[in-house]
């Protein structure tokens, strides 16, 4: 006896868009066949004028993470149960997060201790990046190999300390080369924050000693040449160690898109991640009220990078669309009011679908298969999680969110489910998300939550052979 169908749907599968039914037995997609075709089932849904997806995947967001205030006090953000039902409500189902690797734990230590913010707590399915923080021991690179191979495969590396009062986020070059030839080695995958560190501080100096410190001249410190210089050099560093594969997060400028399409054209595995207020936002909308809600590190750049970054996604150098989600309210948001303590991260997780489908596929004519490559199919495909998470495809996890494309109206934070603000307030919406499946059982249906703190699974990764030896998407 099938559990669910999903009757009549228009269907994104691997193979393209078709109107079909789906069957689900337990937490799998059992089949997929056409309409009608299929009889019996515990439930029916009719998902007739709707688009069926697999659910959205964000491979990057910050959940119960810790900055610091202008005053020096811990500003915590809000955790999996908060940010997780508000993913679900909009149709994301699988996030990945980071677990702190930092001096005096080994990483496996470090994953224990970042279980405690998920494990029992998370509605969502998740995984983390291992996030090396400060001088690695002597010993990392033997854990990292360990870490690995117990099916934590990506590791987090900064080039910059981003402000001039932080430390220990900056990983040097040589420790860089030595973290390379372990992912090579052990089959694992580099995300990198790449930005060129004496640029940025020399830009905060320059700024500070000029007068201009507000935040609204973020762009000059957080600048192109600084992403072209470190994109550059992180690139040419993995050419020199056979089988190093990266995926370059939060892609701000032009200058990284052209790093990431040469090193493509030579054939290295190299993956590229924008987010969607960088398609959307650029450095003049700081001007606007409340400014600071519109930031992320790196900082927002010029709407010709705006258009460079949208090309990218269309040419294949650039292949999720993630939020860096760093969810805490409108005054902690807006706290910092100059460019060296403005608060980092958005709050964007819940409106990213149906914000993504209005801009792409109503506004700019993308397919539904590019839409959902971008939001959820290649996350899957290059973290490790594919077929299992970001296909509909019969073995997959049910993980599914059905958006009807009808749907009119505007984003207001009023309606979402993660804070007191949202940077897409009266944004105009052609889609949202009315049913949210996560493994089979019913998460979200027409506003309704069915999400527990239990729902979430832990999901070790394994990265493809595929995506490591070469630009497979």
């Amino acid at each position: 006896m099938l559990d669910v169908i999903i009757r009549s749907g228009d269907v994104v599968t691997p193979q393209g868009v078709a109107r079909c039914d789906v069957a689900i037995a337990g937490e799998t997609i059992a089949a997929i066949t056409a309409p009608g075709t299929l009889q019996s089932a515990t439930r029916v849904i009719d998902a007739t004028g709707h688009i069926v997806m697999p659910g959205g995947i964000d491979p990057h967001v910050h959940l119960h993470h810790v900055w610091i205030k202008p005053d020096g006090t811990p500003l915590v953000t809000a955790g999996p149960e908060q940010v997780g039902r508000a993913a679900l409500h909009g149709g994301t189902t699988t996030f990945i997060d980071f677990a702190y690797w930092r001096d005096g734990l080994s990483a496996l230590q470090a994953i224990e201790m970042r279980d405690k913010d998920f494990v029992g707590k998370s509605p969502c399915d998740w995984a983390y990046h291992i996030m090396l923080h400060s001088e690695p021991p002597p010993e990392f690179t033997g854990q990292l190999a360990e870490a690995i191979q117990a099916g934590y495969p990506t590791l987090k590396i900064f080039t910059t300390n981003i402000l001039p009062s932080r430390t220990g986020r900056m990983i040097d070059f040589g420790d860089i080369w030595e973290a390379f030839q372990v992912l090579a080695k052990e089959g694992g995958l580099g995300v990198i924050h790449a930005e060129d560190n004496d640029i940025v501080m020399h830009m905060y100096a320059k700024l500070v000693r000029e007068g201009r410190v507000d935040f609204q001249h973020l762009a000059e410190v957080h600048n192109q040449l600084s992403e072209d210089l470190s994109f550059r050099r992180v690139l040419r560093l993995a050419e020199s160690v056979p089988g190093s594969a990266l995926y370059m997060m939060h892609v701000s400028a032009g200058t990284g898109v052209s790093a990431i399409a040469e090193a493509r054209g030579k054939g290295l595995p190299i993956y590229g991640e924008t987010l969607h207020q960088y398609l959307i936002y650029s450095m003049e909308d700081y001007k606007r009220v409340n400014g600071q809600i519109y930031h992320t590190y790196p900082s927002l750049k010029s709407p010709q990078d705006q258009q460079a970054l949208w090309q990218g996604t269309v040419s294949g150098h650039l292949h999720c669309i993630a939020t860096d989600e760093l969810c805490c309210t409108l005054k902690d948001k807006t706290i910092g009011k100059r460019i060296d303590d403005t608060t980092g991260g958005n709050s964007g997780v819940e409106p990213r679908l149906g914000v993504m489908y209005t801009e792409m596929v109503v506004r700019r004519g993308y397919s539904l298969s590019q839409y959902v490559d971008l939001v959820s199919t290649n996350a899957a495909r290059i973290m490790g999680l594919y077929p299992r998470k970001g296909a509909i495809a019969v073995g997959s996890d049910a993980d599914i969110t059905i958006l009807d494309p009808r749907r009119r109206g505007t984003v207001r934070a009023i309606d979402l489910h993660e804070t007191d603000y949202t940077p897409w307030e009266g944004h105009e919406i052609f889609a949202w998300p009315v049913t949210t499946m996560l493994r089979g059982k019913v998460m979200v249906e027409n506003g309704q939550y069915y999400g527990t703190p239990n729902d979430g699974h832990y999901l070790k990764r394994k990265i493809a052979a595929e995506i490591r030896n070469g630009p497979a998407l």
